[in-house]
């Protein structure tokens, strides 16, 4: 997707290229359920078995023949049938004890619930028979999954209800996509690990420990490469060592245009640049290319810019190259409690969090706070915030006006 210099590509635009371009890796793993949290599953999952597979009682009371309650005014408890026990065929006439889970009987076709029983003498009496329906308060088998049927589909990220659902179905062990790999490099002279003392004109390598992090949230492997000095030999040498260990490379600094600036200029002699500069803030010198058939992901420098330009873009097409079918979230509407009367030529991004404790009723949107500086070099406002306010192209913002927020649990979820 080459576009002039001049010209920046509409974020939309430019993730919709890049989740054409994103190729799944074909690597797939077995791990048990226990170890699954967070993986992606690589085949479909069909059931062996009807959940539940028997009919049973939804709730403590008793077992009866529906056609028997009104033939006579009490019935003889002929059995006591508790969960995880089966019980016999039930007698004519009689009713049978029975607790939530376990299953009804052969010739009871209905469960009276116990707070409508009045018990004397080892004899149940009913006390609302005008509300009895024949097959009340029983779960059927297979009323929630049958045999042959998909209980999963590949490309969804395993979570506590969808293991708990494998779990139901007997389920022990699953096919996942082995975890990508992902190399980190930190571009800039001016950079110095934390731990060490920074003279002047050094500053600590954040984005290093915030990449970490994120991708670490995503479930896939970090692989540090450490700080690259400001030439074109070490940032090339950097590229081929990352390029032959990960699955996907993602730089921070040296992508924009001066002098010092190598990770743009190397992508272009020694690999392939396929999108560069977006009308994004912060972030614009965002770009995507390859090395040595390797993707590279290459984030500005700025602190905020590497953390907004790896939400935004860089995290959806990790997950689909992860096998992740679903990778959009919806964001929430909420109302505007800020005034924002300059335009931009490019999506901002804001740090910002709700104010939900001013609505009186459900009919009021949640108020939408933005931290002061908004700086792409202040980091301190994403620690304040609980995610993004979304302001399109030559968009103003007064206070009142509705406005798209998204969270950061929902952007990592």
């Amino acid at each position: 997707m080459n576009t002039p210099t001049s010209q920046l590509t509409p974020v939309d635009d430019a993730l919709k290229y890049l989740l054409k371009q994103v190729s799944c890796t074909q690597k797939i793993e077995y791990i048990s359920l226990s170890d699954a949290t967070g993986r992606v599953l690589a085949k479909d999952q069909v059931s062996t078995i009807d959940v539940p597979p028997w009919d049973n009682s939804a709730m403590d009371g008793y077992a009866v023949c529906f056609s028997d309650l009104q033939k006579q005014p009490s019935f003889r408890i002929s059995q006591r049938i508790p969960a995880g026990t089966v019980g016999a065929a039930l007698e004519p006439g009689t009713a049978a004890r029975i607790f939530t889970g376990a299953p009804v009987p052969t010739g009871a076709d209905a469960v009276i619930m116990q707070e409508q029983c009045s018990i004397e003498a080892g004899r149940v009496s009913f006390l609302v028979l005008d509300q009895a329906e024949k097959d009340q308060n029983i779960r059927v088998r297979g009323d929630d999954l049958s045999i042959g049927q998909v209980v999963l589909l590949a490309g969804v990220r395993l979570g506590a209800s969808e293991l708990g659902l494998l779990a139901s179905v007997g389920i022990d062990k699953v096919p996942v996509y082995r975890k990508l790999k992902v190399a980190m490099l930190s571009t800039g002279d001016e950079l110095v690990e934390p731990g060490r003392e920074v003279g002047l004109g050094k500053i600590y390598n954040s984005n290093r420990y915030s990449l970490t992090a994120l991708i670490r949230a995503l479930n896939m492997e970090p692989l540090p490469f450490g700080i690259v000095e400001d030439s074109r030999q070490a940032t090339e040498k950097a590229f081929r060592q990352a390029a032959s260990q990960a699955d996907l490379i993602i730089s921070s600094g040296g992508v924009s245009v001066g002098e010092e600036d190598h990770v743009k200029a190397v992508i272009e002699q020694s690999g392939f640049l396929h999108l560069w500069k977006l009308a994004i803030k912060p972030g614009k010198p965002f770009a995507y290319g390859e090395f040595s058939d390797t993707p590279i992901l290459a984030l500005p420098g700025n602190p905020s810019a590497v953390l907004i330009t790896f939400l935004i873009l860089a995290k959806p097409y990790m997950l689909k190259m992860q096998g992740m079918t679903q990778t959009s979230i919806n964001p929430a509407i909420a109302e505007a409690d800020f005034d924002l009367p300059r335009k931009s030529i490019r999506r901002r991004y804001l740090y910002a969090r709700l104010d939900c404790t001013a609505p009186d009723t459900t009919l009021e949107l949640p108020k939408v706070q933005i931290y002061p500086n908004q700086s792409s070099g202040i980091l301190s406002g994403a620690s304040w915030a609980e995610g993004v306010a979304e302001v399109e192209v030559d968009q103003v913002i007064a206070k009142g006006d509705r406005i798209k927020f998204f969270s950061f649990q929902s952007l990592l979820g």
